[in-house]
Order: structure tokens, then sequence, then C-alpha cells
């Protein structure tokens, strides 16, 4: 396989409350930090190229691109952090066009924004999924994005200036989706209205890590079993844009190498804290300082 880790989403354009711009989107982080870990990855994109490769030409050097041309690209002015974080949709890419060919070790589903093709087709020895982006919605006055239920009847709704068609097709097979998973991601808040969907994933054989930002993750192994896992508290935290992501491709790579589901979400647990102690993305580390922070958050040298 040409690649090792491929991620599957939109790039977006992150305007922050001071007008700033910088890179986002959950297809964006969880690639970078596969490739500091060593990994060739890829993001699998669609909106303006041109805009994109700048946006993300700090680190070329890094990631593969492959983006499929849209009138515009995914951007979200994006307020607060944490549970109180508030993000509205200023231009959105639609979803990716139906049958791409994707050939990667690690596949990792990282919709934003209900931007999943209808059809795709995969050879991947793991699948990932976070589902954050088939989850909420837009209206279009106002572009703010909320989130559905996926066990009742908001299942289906469509999505602000997408319409019905915003990731319709992804969005109504979310519980089928979820079930040909070998491991989600999703956070606490998002998994309110998603018991259903985790429950058919775990019976199913996928690993699903519930995140809670500061508070204790938990990890549920297929068949049931579920552990928490206590978060070390992150002195002079500064940022935590991209941390769920972070954690995400820590958990998803740690799982595929063969690591036991509670030692995985200790690493992914790691690499989110490390990605907090700095700002933007340049923060995301690297295997030696995710392993040592890990150690240190086990009371180890």
């Amino acid at each position: 396989m040409q690649f090792d880790y491929t991620t599957l989403g939109h790039v977006t354009v992150d305007v922050l409350a001071d007008g700033s711009r910088r890179p986002g989107g959950s297809a964006f982080y969880s690639a970078l930090q596969a490739a500091r870990l060593g990994l060739r990855a890829r993001i699998v994109t669609c909106g303006v190229a041109s805009e994109i490769e700048e946006l993300l030409s700090p680190f070329a050097a890094e990631l593969d691109l492959r983006i499929e041309p849209a009138p515009q690209t995914t951007t979200l002015l994006t307020e607060g952090a944490g549970s109180e974080r508030r993000q509205r949709v200023l231009a959105w890419a639609g979803p990716l066009p139906p049958d791409i060919v994707l050939d990667s070790a690690i596949l990792h589903l990282a919709p934003v924004a209900r931007e999943l093709p209808r059809r795709w087709h995969a050879h991947a020895r793991f699948l990932g999924l976070t589902p954050q982006g088939l989850l909420r919605v837009w209206p279009a006055g106002d572009g703010a994005m909320a989130l559905a239920r996926a066990d009742a009847e908001d299942r289906g709704a469509g999505g602000g200036s997408g319409g019905d068609d915003a990731g319709g097709g992804a969005w109504a097979e979310l519980p089928a989706l979820a079930r040909r998973c070998d491991a989600i991601v999703i956070s606490e808040h998002e998994a309110a209205g998603c018991q259903e969907v985790i429950a058919g994933a775990v019976a199913a054989g996928a690993t699903v890590a519930v995140t809670a930002g500061a508070g204790p993750s938990r990890i549920i192994s297929p068949g049931g079993d579920s552990n928490e896992l206590a978060v070390a508290p992150v002195e002079d935290a500064l940022d935590d844009l991209g941390a769920g992501d972070v954690f995400a491709a820590a958990f998803f790579i740690a799982l595929a190498d063969g690591r036991p589901a509670t030692e995985a979400g200790a690493f992914a647990n790691a690499a989110a804290a490390v990605r907090v102690q700095g700002l933007g993305p340049q923060a995301v580390g690297a295997g030696a300082q995710i392993e040592r922070r890990m150690r240190a958050a086990a009371g180890r040298p």
C-alpha cells in the first residue's frame, strides 16, 4: 500500500475570533498526527485546490494531498474552547464525489460537515470513524452548527446550505457504517445521541473511545466491557483545537499496531495532552514526545 494512514474529509479554513485563519478539520489534524508518528499520511478532501495548498504549505513535506475540486472551501468561524466551542459555517465545499478509490493500511473517515461521499471503494486493513461531522446540522440562515440525534427522529435531516443532500447517504447509513468499523472515537457530548449506534458498533466488534475533554476517557471493548482512563492534568494548556482529532489518530494507530485498547487510550490521551500544550497544528507531537508524556502520566521515568 502506498499510504499507511489516509483521512477522508474536509480540510477547513478555521477563522478564529481575532480574525486569523488557520487550517483545520479532522482530516488535517489526524493526518498530521499520523505523519508525526512516522506514517506515510494522505488527506483526501475537496475544496479550492490553490486555497488548501497554500493553507497547508507549512506541512507540505509531511502530508500528501488529493483535492477534488469544489467551488469553495469549507470555512468555519470558530469561537470558544472545549465544550463551549461554537462554530458557524461560512462556506461549505459540499460532499466529496462518489466512487473515490482509497488504498491505505488505515483509513480514517473524518467528516466535519456531512461531506462523506455516498459511495467509496476502499482497500484498508483498519477502518476508523470519527462521526462528529455526520451528526452536525446548520441552518442556511446563520450557519450555526448544532448536533442532531442519530438515535431519534432527527436521523436523515439535511444540513444547512447543502439541504437534504448534505451528506444524506452517509448520514442515513450511520448505524450500518459504524458496524463496519474497527474503531470509533466520539466525544461524550456527541455520544449522548448515539447510544444505539455505539451499541451496534461494539456488538459488531468495534472498539469505541468516548472522550470527555479533561474528564476521564471511556474505552468500550468489543463485547461491551468498559474502562475509564483518567486524563492527567495539563498545566498551562494553550489551545485545544484539533485535540480530539489527534486523540483519534493516535488511538487508531495504536490499535492497528496491536496495542490493547486501554493502552491505546492512554497513548491517545498523551497525544492530545501534547497538542494542547502548544498553539496551533505546529504543536502536534512526535512519537517520542507522546511516549514521554504517557510515562509521566503513569508516574514512570
